[in-house]
């Protein structure tokens, strides 16, 4: 097992890297480790825990500016702006239900380090969009800032949106600063029952095209649908059919205009109904959080994540159905995100060694998004022989893995961060 270390602050990380490079000793670089289980199993004889730098270092509501050492739990975050009528505004997914571990231990750093996006990411964008600043120590052991405070244009390197998505290979985080907005008063959903995958895609494009300012776009098939209602609580999934959201925020008196002009609007889609206030927010959380998969839903299954265009999204999931005939599928951000759930061990197929199929169904998903026109799929959930064996992030093109290679070199020469957990 990794011998574990805990520093107390940036020093102490800068000390201990610049150490572990001097010894050339890999290093897995973890927060609470609610999202340890994504990406390829990492190969290292140390691990940096920085879950105790916590703790909010600025904090100004006027100014619309939050600072944060990165072990900081997002929920911790999320309560305190929550009571200032603030909120991070691009919706960030807790990862912990969705790969069977506790909700709210997700942190501030691991939320940059893996570009995190809700439902929102349609309209607000995802982390990447948000970050003003990072404070960090990289692979060669070296403590380094970028951005600030404010928004502002510059030139060179964007640091601190360049280590959004590195996942930990390119440097640690030690401090992060984010823009913060103000939360919506009332949350409002409307909900068309019934319809398929394709026409569902239509009406949500519908929708996105109006000028009704819409902030959630997603349908669930029937049976997401019924787990989603049953994990919720709520009225969606009750009678067993598809259901297609689109979300309205604002202050209520906006929204009520804004949802009649969107019901006549879709209208020629079927029968509408309308969720407003808690059961709404609820709603959007097990969207975000893909609560319809977890584990105790979806027993014995794979976890994917597909981005592609829209109105691809359909095409992709009937694809893996056709050569997957148990894998089911909902879809977010207008049908671009598919979230694809599939059997461990596919229906006539022999299990490999390891208790899951050859490749987690990564051959069949790739090929499928390739032909609809390109995206990139990443493997969520699998157990640690499947994700050594399979690609769990999208295989990128020689440029730009070359690319990459060239950023690896100059922040962590020598490969001691997160080693092998992308590739």
């Amino acid at each position: 097992m990794a011998e574990t270390y805990a520093p107390r602050d940036a020093d102490e990380t800068r000390t201990f890297l610049a150490w572990a490079l001097a010894e050339e000793k890999p290093v897995e670089v973890i927060g609470h480790g609610s999202k340890r289980p994504i990406g390829r199993p990492v190969q290292a004889e140390l691990t940096l825990d920085l879950s105790g730098l916590s703790g909010l270092s600025l904090y100004e509501p006027e100014e619309l500016v939050l600072s944060a050492q990165a072990g900081t739990p997002v929920a911790e975050i999320e309560a305190a702006v929550a009571a200032r009528g603030q909120e991070l505004a691009f919706e960030p997914m807790d990862y912990g239900p969705v790969l069977g571990l506790p909700a709210g231990r997700g942190t501030i750093g691991g939320l940059l380090a893996t570009n995190l996006a809700g439902p929102r990411r349609l309209s607000k964008g995802a982390a990447r969009d948000h970050v003003l600043g990072i404070k960090a120590v990289s692979g060669r052991g070296e403590a380094f800032k970028a951005g600030g405070r404010v928004v502002k244009n510059v030139t060179g390197y964007d640091l601190a949106r360049g280590l959004s998505g590195s996942w930990g290979t390119l440097a640690a985080l030690t401090e992060v600063t984010f823009k913060v907005l103000p939360r919506a008063e009332a949350s409002e959903t409307i909900v068309l029952s019934g319809l398929d995958d394709h026409r569902a895609v239509a009406a949500l494009a519908a929708a996105m095209g109006s000028s009704t300012e819409v902030s959630g776009a997603a349908h669930l098939p029937a049976d997401a649908a019924v787990a989603t209602g049953a994990a919720t609580g709520g009225t969606v999934g009750r009678d067993g059919r598809a259901a297609t959201l689109v979300r309205l925020e604002g202050v209520p008196v906006s929204i009520a205009h804004r949802a009649d002009m969107l019901m006549g609007l879709l209208a020629p889609f079927g029968r509408i109904e309308r969720i407003a206030g808690a059961p709404s927010e609820a709603l959007w959380r097990a969207v975000r959080d893909v609560a319809a998969f977890t584990p105790d839903r979806a027993p014995g299954t794979v976890l994917w994540r597909v981005s592609v265009a829209p109105s691809a999204g359909p095409v992709v999931a009937a694809a893996v159905a056709r050569a997957v005939p148990d894998s089911r599928a909902f879809y977010d951000w207008q049908g671009g995100l598919v979230w694809l759930c599939l059997p461990a061990t596919p229906r006539g197929t022999d299990a490999a060694p390891s208790g899951t199929a050859a490749d987690a169904g990564a051959a069949t998903i790739r090929a499928a998004v390739a032909a609809a026109g390109g995206g990139h799929a990443t493997l969520i959930r699998a157990d640690a022989a499947t994700r050594a064996a399979v690609p769990v992030f999208e295989p990128q093109p020689a440029p730009l893995a070359a690319l990459g290679a060239r950023l690896k070199a100059q922040f962590d020469p020598k490969g001691i961060l997160n080693p092998g957990r992308m590739a």
